[in-house]
């Protein structure tokens, strides 16, 4: 007899109580707990990393033993720019938590590689992506990006095109390295709502305000800016009220209506049909005779 699970999810471990045994293992190196949409933050000190996790890890009714993943988090206002997010399961309780850090361009974070040896290559992408050291990672390289590559690609100031390109040169027979040149500048975007029109004045904009073709565009506003065109107020949609407001109103030649809408075949039988118009053809006299009629 096959046996029915109750549920196809797998059974979590509530989170009642998390926070206040978190607490109770790290003690003072607890910087800030929260507890949002049913997911477990602490926000702990840069220098207390490696034994906050190895508390998490092994204190009963915690037991969060596997590292899933280390995320990078850039801010460049705040003076300590990048945050350091460690993201823990418990495999026991099937629950996660979530451990934030903070450091700045020169300071090092303690590498927790003695706790979870898979955090080597954790770490080396956040210093490939960010520029964040780890002190006690003897492997800290790059990982995702080429080889010389410059700069660090998820910092928010570093730009969107890079600073090298490369592309493969038939005349060298090798991919070369170049910086980067760009035919065209950006171009820019207002991401208005599609239904209240744009606010440029575009070619033919002249024919709503009645104004003759090729005229001068309006002097600019006191401030500088061109006069631009007023927004289509989203209350009142355009609507049409005949058929030729559409423009498909009644055809002025019913004749010609008549041969547009013929079958393909038909009309092309009739234009086959149809003798083409040119000079007359030569008159038909007998064989071996002149138009004359005399013998050839």
């Amino acid at each position: 007899m096959p046996v029915q699970l109750a549920s196809h999810i797998p059974k979590m471990a509530s989170n009642d109580g998390v926070i206040a045994a978190a607490k109770k293992a790290i003690g003072n190196a607890l910087i800030e707990a929260r507890d949002l949409v049913g997911e477990i933050t602490l926000i702990v000190p840069r220098e207390a990393i490696v034994d906050v996790c190895r508390a998490l890890r092994d204190t009963p009714g915690l037991e969060y033993q596997q590292l899933m993943e280390i995320a990078g988090v850039d801010y460049p206002d705040r003076p300590e720019r990048f945050e350091v997010v460690y993201h823990l399961l418990s495999l026991t309780k099937n629950r996660r938590i979530r451990v934030k850090v903070s450091t700045d361009e020169a300071t090092p974070v303690p590498s927790v590689t003695e706790l979870w040896p898979v955090a080597g290559w954790l770490e080396r992408e956040v210093f490939d992506m960010y520029g964040v050291g780890f002190s006690g990672n003897d492997d800290l390289r790059r990982i995702l990006t080429d080889y010389g590559f410059e700069g660090y690609p998820q910092r928010k100031d570093f730009p969107l095109t890079g600073h090298v390109e490369l592309r493969y040169s038939e005349a060298e027979k090798r991919v070369v390295y170049e910086p980067v040149a760009l035919p065209q500048d950006f171009r820019t975007f207002d991401f208005l709502m599609p239904w209240q029109g744009p606010e440029y004045r575009l070619p033919g904009d002249e024919k709503a305000t009645g104004e003759a073709p090729g005229a001068p565009s309006p002097a600019p506003a006191p401030g500088g800016s061109t006069p631009q065109n007023a927004k289509t107020p989203a209350q009142t949609p355009k609507t049409t009220d005949t058929p030729a407001e559409t423009g498909a109103g009644a055809p002025g030649d019913k004749q010609a209506t008549r041969e547009a809408r013929k079958p393909r075949a038909k009309k092309a039988e009739s234009e086959v049909s149809k003798p083409e118009a040119g000079p007359d053809p030569k008159p038909k006299g007998r064989r071996g005779r002149t138009s004359t009629g005399s013998a050839g």
